[in-house]
């Protein structure tokens, strides 16, 4: 079955010297301290190993090959949103990402589509990025689960979503700087805990915002499945109906009523997971999602899926049925790019 890998990420292999050009640290670099292997570094703190299926594209196919996967669907690592810099460096940031990701997409447009990255604390500078974005040959944008102190409900990144339905530009939505890491330091919690409950807070907040009420024909996914939403669906509709004096003031349909206006991956882990999240959105909603090239998420891509007891025609809605409507292309637009 065709198969498309809505959750991957990549970087350049060659990422300039931010601390120096700018003045001040915070941002990433790579340290080639061996043979296709990396060290992600944040000034001169290691943050993660890498290896080269992050950066060469070769390699990436190379193994989707393997894999099975058809295409690709790329976007930054997290960590590269420097939504805590200073706008206009937070800018260039992103145009040297998006640059880079166009230009593999241009590459090899049968096997990668582009996402890319936005100085999301300068909504303005954001726009014409996002514009600029579309006219590279980009098919959306990935975001955070939150900009600095606005959650993605803020007023201030109702033009940014706006300019997204208006352009036709899909939102791809992961978390990051997550909630109370301050807290969870042991046992690598952040990620395990903080990841999930940050997309959760993602949707509830364009939920209750009224994001999607306004904008009916944006076209968001979240990542991890959704994080802890589908599980606590049931809680969060419990208090709209018992406080709205506390959650309908932005917004008052109920948050069930949006099951179906939006996507998630399928990266679940679990099967019976799986089975819960696509009877809950349904299978046009649910798009293969693996986080490529990382540990934490699918390490055989679409396997969950393959081996599940879904239809035939569920697996082809799941495996490029759901991304295809996401991103609004047709199966033909990569026979198209032979």
């Amino acid at each position: 079955m065709f198969t498309i890998d809505i959750h991957t990420h990549i970087l350049p292999e060659h990422i300039p010297n931010f601390r120096e050009r700018f003045g001040y640290g915070g941002f990433i670099s790579l340290d080639h301290h061996k043979p296709c292997c990396a060290r992600m570094m944040m000034d001169n703190k290691f943050f993660r190993e890498v290896e080269d299926n992050c950066w060469d594209a070769e390699t990436r196919m190379r193994e989707c090959n393997e894999q099975h996967v058809d295409v690709q669907v790329l976007s930054t690592v997290p960590v590269m949103f420097s939504y805590w810099a200073k706008p206009e460096h937070c800018l260039e940031v992103a145009k040297f990402l998006n640059d880079h990701i166009a230009e593999i997409v241009d590459r090899y447009p049968k096997r990668f589509l582009g996402l890319g990255t936005l100085p999301l604390q300068d909504p303005d500078l954001a726009i014409a990025e996002l514009r600029r974005c579309k006219d590279i040959g980009l098919h959306g944008i990935e975001i955070g689960s939150h900009v600095n102190e606005w959650n993605l409900n803020d007023p201030m990144l109702f033009p940014v979503f706006e300019a997204c339905q208006d352009l036709d530009m899909a939102i791809f939505v992961h978390p990051w700087d997550m909630m109370g890491k301050s807290h969870m330091e042991r046992y690598w919690l952040p990620w395990l805990v903080g990841m999930p409950a940050e997309t959760s807070l993602a949707i509830c907040s364009m939920i209750f915002g009224g994001v999607f009420q306004r904008l009916p024909k944006l076209r968001v996914a979240f990542a991890h499945g959704g994080g802890s939403f589908p599980a606590t669906l049931g809680r969060i509709e419990h208090g709209f109906n018992v406080r709205p004096d506390l959650c309908a003031i932005d917004n008052n349909v109920n948050p069930k009523e949006y099951l179906g206006q939006f996507w998630i991956d399928s990266l679940v882990h679990d099967p019976r997971m799986l089975e819960f999240v696509v009877s809950l959105f349904g299978e046009n909603r649910v798009a293969l999602g693996t986080d490529y090239p990382f540990p934490l998420g699918e390490l055989q891509p679409g396997e969950l899926i393959r081996t599940s007891n879904f239809s035939e025609s569920v697996k082809k809605a799941l495996l490029h049925g759901a991304a295809l409507e996401w991103l609004k292309l047709p199966l033909k637009h990569f026979a198209e790019k032979a």
